[in-house]
């Protein structure tokens, strides 16, 4: 097999364990939240209307084209370790188990401040309409447009592979392990649902955690609330919106709708 052969074979196989993993977290909070429990959850529902069918095909027409270009970048970054460019390693022994903990902790911080800039960066009005407006076409997301990404913006978020894989030694299984979080996270911020309880906001954790709410609210006005995981970038430079506490609470102390009072648009 030539060096091509190998690109595009490893391409297709992260691209493949890549979506199944998608297809399950984004599947398994669609199937809850829009199908089994939506009566259930209806007062937790962020935007109180439902998105209409197009707007889910458009999320996953996107996500499907998002999940090549992470393919890609996948295998160029396999390849490039391959041939000694990264320092990812292969043996846990290498570095032992405490450094296979750190490192997805640290990959995790890492990426946060990684998303947070470029994310803020993609805003800016000579670069939205290339590589950010593809994702806010969903103002009111399902967990479907977590990777609904143009390709300029896919190639910008798969670029945390090869950042890590070239900052530091880790492990291909403890980058699983952080695409695991970093999916589920970002799956359950496009949900539309708030999940946490009220008294979040007054705690520590309200002030570290990010909330389904802050993002949602960042797909309505298209400003502010730019992080992913932490609130704490957001919070430093100042981009919280200036109602998303206010917001939060008044999702989270709405009381629960009778069976019949909540269906979709």
């Amino acid at each position: 097999m030539n060096a091509l052969e190998k690109f595009f074979v490893t391409s297709l196989g992260i691209s493949i364990e890549t979506g199944m993993r998608y297809a399950f977290v984004a599947g398994l909070a669609w199937l809850l939240g829009y199908w089994l429990l939506r009566k259930r959850w209806a007062h937790r529902k962020i935007v109180p209307r439902y998105p209409s069918a197009s707007d889910v095909r458009r999320e996953i027409g996107y996500s499907a084209m998002t999940l090549l270009v992470f393919g890609a970048v996948g295998a160029a970054t396999v390849l490039a370790t391959m041939a000694g460019a990264t320092q990812m390693y292969w043996r846990i022994g290498e570095y032992g188990w405490g450094w296979f903990v750190a490192s997805i902790l640290i990959a995790v911080v890492v990426h946060d401040a990684y998303f947070y800039w470029t994310h803020r960066l993609m805003h800016h009005p000579r670069l939205f309409r290339w590589m950010h407006r593809e994702h806010h076409l969903s103002t009111n997301p399902t967990p479907w447009a977590a990777y609904a990404f143009g390709p300029l913006e896919a190639l910008v978020q798969a670029g945390i592979f090869p950042l890590l894989a070239m900052l530091m030694p880790i492990h291909p299984l403890a980058f699983f392990a952080f695409m695991l979080w970093q999916i589920t996270f970002n799956v359950i911020g496009h949900t539309g649902y708030e999940i946490y309880p009220r008294w979040l906001m007054k705690s520590w954790l309200g002030k570290l955690l990010n909330t389904p709410t802050n993002h949602a609210m960042h797909h309505e006005s298209f400003r502010g609330n730019y992080g992913l995981y932490f609130n704490i970038w957001d919070r430093w430079m100042g981009t919280n919106h200036e109602r998303y506490e206010a917001r939060f609470c008044e999702v989270t102390s709405r009381t629960k709708l009778p069976e019949s009072g909540a269906t979709p648009s």
